[in-house]
């Protein structure tokens, strides 16, 4: 007999906060959201960080991955952990899924299944070329340079001419331990933002726009980013729909962030099926259809 029907995943930071700042206040109101609609279906539910030492992952039938967002800064255990996890319950989003979103390599498989991405060169951990030998085989000038698992544009670098040579020696810790990515620069993400677009169960629910500070090129809030609300045309929600389906299995959840390239096409910046942030707070209906499918699922496992 299983305790719990579904835990709520978050991390430590933000299990049990020692502040509530606006960015934690809107992570607990969405998990919040969240858990009451779980609730309001007869669903037993917690919350808990992944990292949580003293609780049994076995009491529980399924875990839903929501903001684990510190998993990249302790990757080992965090791989640890999952190993572990999924062998006694079931994780939303599969495992399978999981493992396959954490490294950015996802999306030359959503490439070949026809999805359009931006063009793309992975860099291989240990290389011996410099930035500067990269960007003469590519010919590129400007380009996006950020690690292959990574969140929050955690180094992220945007490189010209003019800033390429100081950027050599981060360039050389960095592909001494990780996987990189270099990729052209995408203008239209500055002059129009970039579009989410959030996909529940095959089901297209609500949209945002994120919008760079001026100034910047990451869209992110940790970086001065804001977020609008937005209506997405026919052939974005087709896009998106597109993606998930180009996945080896339907993600219950899925982010995905387009954008415009610089040819004009939509393109495909990322796929999210781990932690995305959902702005449930944006829409709440959202809440209760994912917790719909998550009921779903877990009546399969009975």
């Amino acid at each position: 007999m299983k305790t719990y029907d579904i835990v709520i995943l978050t991390d430590q930071k933000h299990a049990n906060p020692n502040t509530i700042d606006d960015y934690t206040k809107n992570v607990i109101t969405e998990d919040a959201l969240v858990a009451n609609a779980l609730g309001q279906l007869g669903l037993k539910v917690v919350r808990l960080a992944w990292s949580n030492p003293n609780f049994d992952w076995s009491s529980t039938k399924a875990v839903l991955f929501r903001t684990t967002w510190d998993y990249f800064d302790n990757f080992s255990a965090f791989s640890h952990w999952l190993d572990k996890v999924a062998k006694v319950t079931t994780l939303i989003n599969s495992e399978a899924l999981i493992r396959w979103n954490i490294d950015k390599h996802y999306l030359l498989d959503l490439q070949q299944n026809g999805i359009q991405i931006a063009d793309t060169l992975f860099i291989k951990s240990g290389t011996s070329k410099s930035l500067k030998d990269l960007h003469n085989d590519t010919g590129w000038t400007e380009t996006v340079l950020k690690p292959c698992v990574s969140g929050s544009a955690r180094h992220t670098y945007k490189l010209n001419p003019d800033t390429i040579a100081k950027h050599e020696t981060i360039f050389k810790d960095l592909i001494a331990k990780e996987t990189m990515m270099l990729q052209p620069f995408q203008h239209r993400i500055v002059s129009d933002g970039e579009m989410s677009i959030m996909v529940f169960n095959g089901q297209f629910t609500h949209a945002v726009l994120k919008k760079a500070k001026a100034g910047d090129f990451r869209v992110q809030d940790d970086f001065g980013g804001s977020i609008h609300n937005y209506t997405p045309t026919e052939a974005e929600i087709e896009f998106a729909i597109k993606t998930v389906n180009a996945c080896a299995e339907l993600p219950l959840y899925a982010r995905v962030d387009i954008f415009n390239d610089n040819s004009g096409k939509i393109a495909l910046a990322e796929l999210e099926l781990i932690e995305p942030e959902l702005w449930f707070r944006k829409h709440p209906k959202a809440a209760v259809i994912l917790a719909e499918a998550i009921k779903g699922k877990i009546e399969q496992l009975q």
